[in-house]
């Protein structure tokens, strides 16, 4: 509900007289700038923790999420913000890419946390959660998705550029709902740990997605998917 015409009354609309004053207000409703949506994957972490407090990075990830860090910085890009999810090894991640960044705000948010987005077709024989838990994630990702996933406010003047450090099944979901792929088809993709997935989002609502999971700025054996 971002199209310029969804913006205007459309009662008011409708009593409209002059063409010149509704195309004003139609060009006042118009996004100008371009989005650029940097979705990280946290780093390697501590599957053998019980509780998400104990699910703290390894010594691996931590070097992951250096390599990440450095990475973005190397773009030269004046970041607005890092929105990460709460649980701890996107937090974490988070942290350490920070200290490339100096001066980004960080924002964190439960909307991010990782979970079950949709149930998959084709399905998989090693992943079958509870039913109850697609829509109980389901809404809470798709919450996620429409809430930060859209084109720039109209008030926006300047080109954007904003991370979300958060996890494999959020970001894959993300793509292919940003894409108008079926969302369906989310566990086709792989993510590696730290990657790098770039979006873009025009004015029109267009979006295109520049890069996805890329790893190519570490070393090969830095990379895992776990």
């Amino acid at each position: 509900r971002r199209e310029p015409l969804a913006l205007i009354n459309l009662k008011k609309k409708h009593e409209e007289t002059g063409e010149e004053e509704l195309a004003s207000r139609l060009d006042h409703c118009k996004a100008k700038a371009t989005r650029h949506i940097f979705l990280i994957r946290h780093s390697q972490y501590n599957l053998d923790g019980r509780a998400d407090k104990d699910r703290t990075l390894t010594p691996l990830g931590r070097e992951q999420a250096e390599l990440t860090g450095h990475r973005l910085a190397s773009l030269g890009l004046k970041f607005d913000q890092i929105i990460h999810s709460s649980m701890t090894r996107a937090t974490e991640t988070t942290e350490i890419i920070s200290k490339h960044l100096p001066g980004v705000k960080k924002i964190s948010t439960d909307l991010l946390r990782e979970g079950a987005p949709i149930e998959p077709d084709p399905p998989v024989s090693h992943w079958k959660p509870e039913a109850v838990q697609y829509y109980e994630d389901g809404a809470r990702i798709e919450a996620a998705f429409r809430n930060f996933i859209h084109r720039a406010d109209a008030k926006q003047e300047e080109d954007s550029y904003e991370i979300f450090v958060c996890h494999a099944n959020v970001i894959r979901y993300i793509v292919c709902r940003a894409l108008q792929f079926p969302p369906e088809g989310w566990l086709r993709l792989s993510l590696n740990n730290g990657s790098i997935t770039h979006l873009v989002i025009r004015p029109n609502g267009r979006v295109a997605l520049r890069t996805l999971g890329d790893t190519g700025f570490m070393p090969p054996d830095k990379i895992t998917r776990t």
